[in-house]
């Protein structure tokens, strides 16, 4: 159905699954991410479904993440909601990374928080010229997430810490360059490139997926975060946020000066979470247990006043001035950060 919030649909052998929620950015919804788990569970089945192509409608993005508002609220509410979103989207993300068939993500657009669980877990990763990629979550008292502790840590250097913890977006080179995308395609040959890939035989590999993309691929351009790889891997190799913001310091030029700003504008106690998380999956041995440690984390984050403080003046009141408690990353103790390392109860079943 045209007025479904994820249109399920099959166009010769790829099966397609449309995010339908373009003036909310696409953000998912619980009911959003069952419906996808359906139609992946199904077209895995499916003998006759070669391949399986995600996408967003609208021009402005692909998957702007979760839909914050509702966790908000089911916070406020203690119903539940939040914790069973983020164990579904969770189990989501890694039926993603496992699918036995190609899967394609076309990062169009705005793709942010849960749109990187959906896209970046994939094998064959598009961004256009209009991508606009994130992880935002210190920006909102909150932590990277959707397995973001697993892929980040795999970018080069520091590349990924530095994604973390600013939570600014970057562009298609940079996605490249960061090992979350693959592959950089005109966003006004995306049409065609669906259609290449609907005529692809049954039993098509990621080889001839990768084939019929590269023959749309465009030349990317410079990556920002190659450019400033030097600065980021001196200031972001440390195990402390106190020890960044001072090596950032150090540091001259403007790159390193608005990073600072930045860092000093986010949650202070999301900031260490996040930096301890993302140390801790670099040390991972899986997706699998990033997933767990971040459910674990997420969970918690339901009690914990930044969380509600960030949401409030990002989408609720919108006055972009958040208060943060405690408000410096020195005031921020051990004892804080031990309550959201927590295992979840029950443990993530994947």
């Amino acid at each position: 159905m045209q007025d479904s919030e994820v249109i399920i649909e099959r166009r010769g052998a790829a099966g397609i699954i449309r995010l339908n929620r373009p003036r909310a950015l696409n953000s998912l919804t619980l009911a959003m991410i069952r419906t996808i788990a359906e139609a992946l569970d199904g077209f895995a089945r499916d003998a006759d479904v070669a391949i399986v192509v995600a996408t967003g409608e609208g021009e402005r993005g692909f998957c702007a993440g979760g839909d914050i508002r509702a966790l908000h609220e089911s916070a406020r509410a203690g119903d539940g909601l939040a914790g069973t979103f983020w164990r579904e989207e969770f189990r989501l993300n890694h039926m993603i990374s496992v699918y036995p068939k190609p899967y394609v993500a076309l990062m169009d657009g705005i793709t942010m928080g849960g749109g990187v669980g959906l896209s970046s877990h994939g094998r064959h990763r598009i961004v256009t010229e209009r991508t606009r990629l994130a992880m935002p979550e210190t920006g909102i008292g909150y932590v990277p997430d959707v397995g973001a502790t697993w892929l980040l840590p795999q970018a080069p250097g520091e590349a990924g810490t530095w994604l973390g913890l600013t939570g600014l977006d970057i562009g298609a080179a940079d996605a490249i360059h960061s090992g979350l995308a693959d592959v950089q395609i005109a966003s006004s040959r995306l049409g065609e490139v669906i259609d290449a890939l609907s005529t692809l035989p049954c039993g098509s590999s990621s080889i001839d997926v990768d084939t019929t993309l590269q023959a749309f691929a465009e030349p990317q351009g410079e990556s920002r975060l190659r450019q400033n790889a030097a600065v980021i891997d001196r200031a972001f190799c440390f195990d402390s946020v106190e020890e960044i913001l001072a090596a950032l310091g150090r540091e001259a030029g403007e790159f390193a000066d608005e990073t600072r700003r930045v860092l000093l504008a986010r949650s202070p106690t999301s900031l260490k979470l996040a930096l301890h998380l993302l140390r801790a999956g670099r040390r991972s041995a899986s997706l699998a247990e990033c997933l767990g440690r971040e459910l674990g984390a997420c969970l918690q984050m339901l009690h914990n006043p930044d969380f509600f403080e960030g949401i409030r003046a990002a989408v609720i009141d919108k006055d972009r001035n958040p208060k943060w408690s405690p408000a410096s990353v020195e005031a921020v103790e051990p004892a804080i950060l031990e309550r959201f390392l927590k295992p979840a109860d029950p443990p993530l079943s994947l």
